[in-house]
């Protein structure tokens, strides 16, 4: 079995990486020279060059692959030009998928994203619930013409596909980090003070790259499955995490309303300067919109079960403690 991981070099590419390797597959991944690769450094893997628009360096990283696993997503919902997000997330995508054609992937697993699912409601959602909400900005956007792109490719040129809607990771190996890394790592030493006030679905990193492994061999073709472990408030977050670090929890909450209020004045503020800022009201507009999830159909389908994301969460504090020592 050959597999190729594309965006190996970021959080989940790289443990779907280490998993692979781990088993004994045959692994290649398509790297930029300038990529960060401490997150699959020492790993018995072919390594290949190259990007989403060459054409050359995709036809020879995809050439005799079995399955092709693609966790390349440009994940900067605060940017307010959203050409960059496009770019990568769909136009990229696209060229990806035609090679996958052309070069007879026999399965293709697809990082999506929750924000593809319809918003919470009283009802946990699942698969079958569309997206029905607006304001995300072009990052949402972006990701939901992405997976739409995937299953059409499935439905009409019988690309056999599979799409992941993720849920937000933690866990060890967040090496550049995610924003949502790095604020976990602040918490667990003691320089955070707050939670907010909000709730998201959260799962642990080695469990969400699990469950890419077991889509490759028992994913249906053209259907999508949430991986999440469950819904959890911020305030319960940032409470394991301070007790990981042996620090007190945060008890200073931060209302949505009031973080609305500062992420408004963040993007006036990105406008009078001309640059991006990461606060931005789009991402606010996502976890507000975040509601309880099924994920039953990749237990039921794929035989998964995650741990419990508290273990996840700990052992990203431990990672993170031992990278500032």
């Amino acid at each position: 079995m050959t597999a190729l991981v594309m965006g190996a070099s970021g959080f989940l590419g790289s443990h779907v990486t280490r998993q692979l390797a781990r088993r004994g597959d045959d692994v290649r991944v398509l790297l930029r020279r300038t990529s960060d690769t401490r997150g699959i450094d020492g790993l018995d893997v072919e390594r290949c060059y190259g990007d989403l628009f060459d054409d050359d360096g995709l036809r020879a990283a995809m050439t005799d692959v079995d399955v092709l696993y693609y966790c390349v997503v440009d994940a900067r919902a605060w940017l307010r030009d959203p050409g960059a997000l496009f770019s990568t997330n769909v136009e990229g995508l696209r060229r990806v998928l035609d090679m996958a054609l052309a070069t007879g992937i026999e399965k293709f697993v697809f990082t999506s994203t929750v924000g593809t699912l319809a918003a919470g409601t009283d009802r946990p959602v699942t698969e079958e619930h569309e997206a029905d909400w607006t304001g995300g900005g072009p990052y949402i956007e972006s990701r939901r013409a992405a997976e739409a792109l995937v299953l059409e490719y499935a439905r009409t040129r019988g690309l056999p596909a599979v799409a992941m809607c993720v849920s937000t990771t933690y866990g060890p190996g967040d090496w550049q980090p995610t924003p949502h890394g790095g604020a976990l790592a602040m918490v667990a030493a003691g320089r955070f003070p707050f939670y907010f006030g909000y709730s998201l679905e959260v799962v642990g990193i080695e469990d969400a790259a699990r469950a890419m492994l077991l889509a490759a061999k028992k994913g249906r073709i053209g259907e999508r499955y949430i991986i999440s472990d469950r819904f959890m408030s911020s305030q319960e977050l940032h409470a394991v995490a301070a007790e990981a670090g042996g620090v007190r929890a945060p008890r200073i909450g931060i209302p949505l309303p009031v973080l609305y209020a500062g992420a408004r004045i963040n993007d006036l503020a990105a406008r009078v300067v001309n640059r991006d800022l990461p606060f931005a009201t789009a991402g606010l507009r996502i976890v507000e919109n975040m509601g309880r999830l099924d994920h039953s159909k990749a237990v039921r389908e794929l035989g998964w079960q995650p741990e419990p994301v508290r273990d996840s969460i700990q052992r990203a504090v431990r990672f993170f403690a031992d990278r500032g020592r």
